[in-house]
């Protein structure tokens, strides 16, 4: 397979592995409403936030839509879109790499490009997720008229590139709209209701498909020169007994199979997406306008609608879909107005000057974009969260100044998938599904030594039950104990049912 070759290519294909792994510290103040759904909104680095998600999220989410910066030779106020082509490149590439990791064996990546990068994207998109891997192009008609300033062309449209995770990935049909009903009438007042005649011949040979037939008026029919027609002539007989075959007004014309409304199913996605169908540019900047009233808004966003249709075609309720570059919060609001979960990552001031507070008005119930059509009242709610400093020294021991509270909801999530509820005081982190989850760390137990409580001994695992049985009385199940060290056996292990795993090294992003 062809591949692409720029200046800095040799260190960017290798660039995700040499990222600094982070661990993401929660704001409470900037969080909202239900909490415990599952959203998260991250500001910071979008390639070191992707790399701290991989413990907690690698092959689950099923949605990816991301619109980077296009790379158009111009400045965009809330971020920097002129780079150059090979930076553009390395940008790209690791993230790429990092966002794969994360998606699941049937999810979906969908990227919007323009002609700038776009097939460079689609040479690197090949040889990251494969070839084979390539669904298609989506083409969004994004302009409601032309640019007559314009130097040579006018531009209407974007590219959507869509990627798979495997070659058996399937969409889910689109609902049918009244304008693909409307063709289906009923001039003859059949009882099963409207329908569309359907063309009776066969797309290949068929042995049986070459009979000549008389119709209700005489006249003969057979297939033209080479086609045969789709079904046999007994089974022909029997859809005309049924009422299934129309000959025409006048029972004169050629004989058609009856295709009814009411047995068709939704609609197989089309890769042209019109302005009318999933909004334009101006449909989108009229919506962040009326989510921010007298003020400068963010300049690139996408329609709802967009967002919408790629989610629905690419995920059930409760899936979760990421975005990499919010931008203006547009990918996380139609996810929870659509009853998914969302990642959402942005590094500049609009992730709380635009996106906190867009998901807020979402969570209250706004009725803009996409509210009326699924039906929108509001609720749940996201986390929002800051990547904190690199979590280990170049020899992979844990810095020191990495407080127990955010390695403990580090361990928690990463081993219950569930953020963890506290208290920051007790190296006993709590019970889920069974299992107690202990973690010694930064002399949590009192010690005032550099290593003082981190070691697991007799003494300690005394000391651990009685934190057990303040927090959780009667718990007696099995015990995972994150620490540096383990003094006790194998067997002594296995006889109080610990599981034990060490530090630093359980609790690195593994690739």
């Amino acid at each position: 397979m062809p591949i692409l070759h720029w200046l800095t290519r040799d260190q960017d294909i290798t660039a995700a592995r040499t990222v600094p792994y982070r661990l993401l510290e929660e704001v409470p103040d900037l969080g909202y409403g239900d909490c415990d759904v599952g959203n998260m909104l991250i500001q910071g680095d979008n390639l070191d936030a992707l790399k701290a998600l991989l413990p907690f999220y690698a092959g689950q989410v099923k949605c990816i839509f991301i619109d980077p910066p296009y790379n158009t030779m111009s400045a965009f106020e809330h971020y920097d879109d002129n780079l150059e082509h090979s930076q553009w490149l390395a940008m790209m590439w690791p993230r790429l790499e990092l966002l794969r990791e994360l998606l699941s064996e049937d999810g979906s990546i969908w990227i919007s490009i323009d002609d700038n990068e776009g097939h460079y994207l689609k040479i690197i998109m090949d040889e990251i997720f494969g070839r084979r891997n390539f669904v298609d192009t989506i083409i969004w008609e994004k302009a409601d008229s032309p640019r007559n300033s314009a130097r040579q062309f006018s531009s209407d449209h974007d590219y959507i590139f869509l990627y798979s995770k495997t070659d058996e990935w399937q969409p889910n049909k689109l609902p049918r709209t009244e304008e693909a009903n409307s063709i289906y009438v009923n001039p003859d007042n059949d009882k099963r209701g409207a329908w569309l005649p359907g063309d009776p011949y066969a797309n290949k040979p068929y042995s049986k498909g070459t009979y000549t037939i008389t119709g209700p008026t005489g006249r003969t029919f057979s297939p033209p020169p080479g086609r045969f027609w789709r079904i046999a002539e007994e089974r022909l007989w029997e859809l005309d007994k049924e009422g299934r075959i129309w000959w025409g007004p006048e029972g004169s014309a050629r004989p058609s199979i009856k295709r009814y409304l009411s047995e068709v199913s939704d609609l197989v996605p089309r890769t042209l997406w019109s302005k009318t169908d999933v909004g334009s540019n101006r449909t989108s900047k009229n919506e962040m306008r009326l989510l921010f009233p007298g003020t400068v808004s963010f300049g690139t966003p996408k329609p709802e609608a967009l967002i919408q249709r790629a989610i629905h075609i690419s995920t059930g309720p409760g899936d979760i879909v990421l975005d990499s570059f919010l931008g203006s919060g547009t990918t996380a609001a139609v996810a929870q107005k659509m009853g998914r979960r969302y990642i959402g990552i942005e590094m500049g001031d609009h992730a709380i000057t635009h996106c906190v507070p867009r998901l807020k008005k979402v969570i209250d119930g706004e009725q803009g974009g996409i509210s009326k059509a699924v039906g929108w009242q509001g609720g749940g709610g996201f986390r929002f969260y800051r990547l904190g400093p690199p979590v280990f020294e170049a020899d992979g021991a844990i810095r020191r100044d990495i407080r127990f509270p955010v390695l403990a909801a580090h361990v928690w999530f990463s081993e219950t998938g569930a953020p963890w509820p506290g208290p920051a005081e007790s190296p006993f982190l709590g019970v889920h599904d069974g299992r107690g989850y202990a973690l010694l760390y930064n002399g949590i137990l009192g010690e005032r030594r550099p290593n003082g409580g981190n070691v697991l001994t007799r003494p300690v695992l005394a000391l651990l039950r009685e934190a057990i049985q303040r927090q959780a009385p009667g718990f007696a199940g099995p015990l995972t104990v994150y620490g540096e060290r383990s003094a006790l056996s194998t067997a002594a292990l296995a006889a109080d049912s610990i599981t034990f795993k060490q530090t630093p090294y359980d609790v690195k992003a593994r690739r």
